[in-house]
């Protein structure tokens, strides 16, 4: 059975219509350098059955988070997931709806969005969250061209503990929008000179707490000094569970708090799909990218949920919406929402303590192998080594041994010169075992 059903004749009058010469014209804005420079070596075609065996056999060379001692992070992290989160989102109500385009037939779904919001909104310490948006990285992005929006300037700059992944992402937006983008050199210790930075002309500062090496940030000073320049602090985290024990980013007065929600509800799955939270402050509301459910009453004055706004373009015309970034990964927001309401208050807070109980028995138990330096002064549940030898060496031979010892930041920073810092990550799911596996590994190693 064939899947092309176009004719070479098809795609010529389809292209003369677009008015380019060729298909290789269609990615003119593609840096050459990501381009292939010939097509992948895969069979031309098979059957379903011979296609599922190739797959299988693919998949088993892949090392899963349970299988091993597992300490990696940098962004994505393993936690618990009670197994009725997942036995509630397979719900066909919930799994198969999406964009509540009829609101006023969508109570349910409405009214889910609504609770999430209400969760974000209180970890974050904010006034408002929105209905999710599509991952950490982008709903980073999209803060920044928010602060653009609200200052009427076109600067950001970034504080070099923010994760290399997110910084990508707000360049990439930036590039296509003509916006500049100022990049801190990376900053290991959390000793960078913020504020320094900050001018008349910036938009915002964007600064991750606990930052991709693992430091914990007081955003205060920052947040003063940006409200003197007129720009607005985004305050950036990748590991949710932090909120649970940090004091709250809009405490300590962040404008925007945006991050990464795949660690409550959300297994790792290769890389996604996650869900990205989103909080801002009340003045900035109508500003805010994605969607926003509201409570209020009917005719009869009985409880019900509206969309309040919803300033996407696929709701209003596209030159007009906050957002372009249509997914608002519906089922992950209520997969962190039901995990969230499961633990509760004092559930979350407790799962907080306990990630950086276990984080800080393990680096004080790696802190004693000759040849090994923790660097963080503190940190929640993830911190940074440094190593005698090229880390990413050292992280091979640690799964040779049986054990993912985290991830190298030469893979997150390749051109940095910090090839033997490695970053370790150690959650509730991490037994004693496990620790003393990784700690007899890392000794053999080095």
């Amino acid at each position: 059975m064939r899947y092309l059903p176009l004719t070479e004749n098809d795609r010529g009058d389809m292209l003369t219509r677009i008015g380019v010469p060729h298909v290789d014209a269609l990615f003119a804005d593609v840096p050459r350098a990501k381009l292939l420079a010939r097509a992948p070596a895969l069979p031309k075609h098979a059957g379903e059955l011979d296609v599922s065996r190739q797959l299988s056999r693919m998949a088993s060379r892949n090392v899963t988070a349970g299988s091993v001692p597992f300490f990696v992070g940098a962004g994505a992290y393993r936690h618990h997931v009670p197994a009725s989160v997942d036995h509630l989102i397979q719900r066909s109500e919930f799994l198969t709806s999406y964009t509540p385009y009829q609101p006023e037939i969508s109570q349910g779904t409405l009214q889910v969005l609504f609770e999430f919001q209400t969760q974000v909104a209180l970890l974050t310490g904010m006034d408002v969250a929105n209905a999710s948006m599509y991952d950490g990285s982008t709903a980073a992005a999209e803060a920044v061209l928010m602060a653009h929006r609200v200052t009427r300037r076109k600067k950001a700059v970034l504080s070099g503990g923010l994760h290399p992944h997110y910084a990508e992402t707000i360049g990439t937006l930036s590039h296509m929008a003509r916006d500049e983008v100022v990049s801190l050199a990376p900053d290991v210790h959390a000793t960078e000179d913020i504020v320094a930075s900050i001018d008349a002309q910036t938009s915002c500062v964007v600064v991750q707490t606990p930052d991709v090496f693992g430091n914990l940030r007081d955003l205060s000073a920052i947040a003063a000094a940006c409200k003197a320049k007129g720009a607005l602090l985004i305050a950036v985290f990748t590991e949710a569970v932090s909120l649970g024990l940090l004091r709250a980013p809009g405490a300590m007065g962040a404008d925007i708090v945006v991050g990464e929600g795949q660690s409550i509800g959300n297994a790792l799955n290769f890389g996604g799909p996650y869900v990205g939270l989103f909080a801002t402050k009340q003045a900035y509301v109508r500003q805010m990218p994605g969607r926003l459910c509201g409570q209020t009453v009917d005719a009869e004055g009985r409880r019900g949920f509206v969309l309040t706004l919803s300033t996407r373009e696929q709701h209003i015309r596209r030159e007009k919406a906050t957002s372009n970034i249509c997914t608002n990964s519906g089922l992950c927001a209520l997969a962190f929402s039901i995990h969230m309401t499961l633990l509760g208050e004092a559930g979350l807070r407790k799962l907080a303590r306990l990630n950086h109980a276990r984080a800080v028995t393990l680096a004080d138990r790696l802190a004693r192998i000759p040849g090994v330096e923790v660097l963080n002064g503190s940190f929640f549940n993830e911190f940074t080594l440094r190593l005698k030898g090229d880390a990413a060496e050292v992280v091979e031979k640690l799964a040779a041994r049986g054990v993912l010892g985290g991830v190298p930041v030469s893979r997150l920073l390749p051109k940095a010169g910090l090839d033997n810092l490695l970053i370790v990550a150690s959650t509730e799911t991490n037994t004693s075992a496990d620790q003393e596996a990784f700690v007899a590994a890392l000794k053999g190693v080095l």
